[in-house]
């Protein structure tokens, strides 16, 4: 499967530089898959469209405020770096002996410890990374010192002078905005990167679907009789990445940890057994439920997890999504057309695109049902 059969051209002004006025005053485009029908609406008019005793799983990850800019000690130079998370030795168990052993078609999924928020060793990402070594040390903010002590190339390990946690990013750090927003973070980005039910902080980016969200809209929902649960997944930076791979069978996923709660599982996998609909809000929410189903049903606890969603895979627990709309050749954009189709979902953006919806992080919304 080719790459190429994912791309479209997107004119740059429908990139969202900023959130709506008001949060939940989006557009939604609703998609039928199975017939491929559309409707233009707004997200504030969703429980109009989902049935009563749907459940609807959103990913409570808290975006952490994980961008800093280090002066190089050796060259003078300013450097922006964003940390993912503290760095650990891990041990792994798998849940099955082999993938072929896991349901959720060859992904591998570990269970894992869940990480702690504090810690003098850092991964991160930086630009001008092929000039940042081993040996390289930085000022940061608050008389920080950090030194490079290990190279993966894209990604370094930081360790830092004293133990860092989310206190000193709440402090100094910069909301990780997206590289395709080009502008600076501001205030209102620490409110409106954020979902309304973010509780769990360790993301390097927001499960942007659930940005549209808002306590009212949430009430809402429930009255009309939508079950509504949560579960965490922490989004690494490569949600970003595009596929550069010529072919879509040769790209290497990136790695998310995630908990899925017993409380939560026993929902879910009650819904599932009465035959009642499970929609996942937001592609991450999506990778974690499908990630979890193991033995004939989703599983709770801690996990890790390189799942790949792309056509040709099978669906065992979602029967709807809510998400926004994606980047070009984007693993997300390969997932959305794994659920409805390729065909469809390009159409779907052509439509969105000739009627000035606006795209990713801030943009407007689709419904799949």
């Amino acid at each position: 499967m080719k790459t190429d059969s994912f791309d479209f051209d997107l004119p740059e002004h429908l990139i969202a530089q900023y959130p709506t006025e008001q949060r939940g005053r989006s557009r939604l485009l609703v998609l039928d898959r199975k017939t491929g029908n559309t409707i233009d609406s707004m997200v504030e008019d969703i429980a109009s469209f989902i049935e009563p005793g749907t459940l609807m799983v959103f990913n409570d990850s808290k975006v952490r405020k994980a961008r800093l800019y280090g002066t190089c000690e050796q060259t003078g130079t300013i450097v922006e770096f964003v940390f993912l998370s503290p760095w650990k030795q891990d041990d792994p168990t798998s849940l099955g002996d082999s993938s072929s052993d896991h349901e959720s078609q060859g992904d591998l999924v570990k269970a894992c410890k869940p990480i702690s928020t504090v810690s003098r060793l850092w991964r991160a990402i930086c630009n001008k990374s092929k000039q940042q070594k081993i040996g390289r040390s930085y000022m940061f903010p608050g008389q920080l010192r950090g030194s490079i002590i290990e190279d993966r190339g894209h990604e370094k390990t930081i360790e830092f002078s004293f133990i860092v946690g989310d206190e000193y990013f709440d402090r100094y750090g910069h909301v990780p905005l997206p590289p395709y927003i080009k502008r600076e973070d501001t205030s209102d980005d620490e409110l409106r990167y954020q979902t309304v039910y973010a509780k769990h902080t360790g993301s390097a980016a927001s499960p942007t679907a659930g940005l549209h969200f808002t306590p009212q809209l949430l009430d809402e929902l429930s009255r009309k009789g939508i079950e509504i649960e949560y579960l965490t997944l922490h989004i690494g930076l490569g949600t970003f990445q595009p596929v550069r791979a010529d072919n879509v069978e040769d790209h290497q996923m990136h790695e998310e940890w995630f908990d899925i709660s017993l409380e939560a599982a026993d929902k879910i996998n009650l819904a599932l057994s009465e035959g009642r609909k499970v929609l996942a809000v937001g592609t991450t929410s999506m990778r974690a439920l499908e990630s979890a189903w193991y033995g004939g049903k989703v599983k709770h606890g801690n996990f890790s997890t390189r799942i790949f969603i792309y056509p040709g895979y099978e669906f065992h627990v979602v029967d709807s999504l809510f998400t926004n709309f994606h980047t070009p050749k984007s693993t997300l954009l390969m997932l959305v057309s794994a659920f409805a189709g390729r065909e469809k979902i390009l159409e779907c953006y052509r439509l969105a695109i000739e009627k000035n919806y606006r795209f990713f992080s801030y943009g407007d919304a689709m419904l799949i049902l």
